[in-house]
């Protein structure tokens, strides 16, 4: 199964950009890695904890190539990413740092969509959102507060949410930071995400809205099942 792929990834209107994605293309495996991790801000170094998770989980996908997607898996890829986090923190004395992370493995074709915090993925087909990741944020005195994520002090709480889904060509597959979908209405982004175009027209669009609309970060990844 072919898949084509666009990203972006914009500071916005912050003074550093803590979002981090990654693309892993393994075509003798017929399969493909994205990931996009969004550095917590309030915290130290976010764009280091983002970094840290995303390299690691992309190290563990290219060490473990030859062993299938599963549940098992993706958990075992977090804890070695939580615990690298954790030893990045500790280089020079405990930092409190932190990140979200959604990822979506295509194996064949089949997606494994995993997420810690409030980035997000959504798989889009045929008009329809058949899957939208849950957010972990509650709202927390006129803001959200991230309730689960990579966090360096407490490594044990990078227990993400997984789901799988049997992929048909015309899918499409975004993933991307709160920087993104907060810039606009939820059935507006669905729908542009959907629009019969190439993909960087699609992603122009989106760009285009967070731009004008965006107060953080915006990162995303959009795949398309050919």
């Amino acid at each position: 199964m072919k898949i084509g792929y666009t990203t972006f990834s914009e500071i916005g209107k912050r003074r550093a950009n803590q979002d981090v994605f990654r693309v892993v293309e393994m075509p003798e495996r017929d399969r493909l890695l994205l990931i996009v991790c969004d550095g917590m801000g309030g915290h130290a170094m976010g764009d280091a904890a983002a970094e840290t998770v995303c390299n690691s989980l992309c190290e563990f996908w290219a060490e473990c190539s030859e062993i299938p997607d599963s549940e098992t898996k993706v958990r075992g890829a977090c804890r070695v990413a939580s615990n690298a986090l954790y030893e990045r923190s500790c280089v020079v004395r405990p930092i409190e740092m932190g990140t979200t992370m959604v990822m979506a493995s295509v194996e064949g074709d089949v997606v494994t969509i995993a997420h810690c915090g409030d980035s997000r993925c959504y798989l889009l087909r045929n008009g329809k959102v058949v899957h939208q990741t849950k957010d972990h944020a509650d709202a927390h005195f006129g803001s959200e507060l991230v309730t689960k994520c990579f966090f360096s002090i407490k490594p044990e709480v990078a227990v993400p949410d997984i789901a799988r889904f049997n992929l048909e060509p015309g899918d499409r597959i975004f993933l991307c930071s709160d920087g993104v979908y907060k810039a606009m209405a939820p059935e507006i982004l669905t729908a542009r995400l959907q629009d019969k175009k190439p993909l960087e027209n699609v992603v122009d669009v989106v760009k285009f809205m967070c731009e004008k609309y965006s107060t953080d970060n915006y990162t995303g990844i959009l795949a398309e099942i050919i």
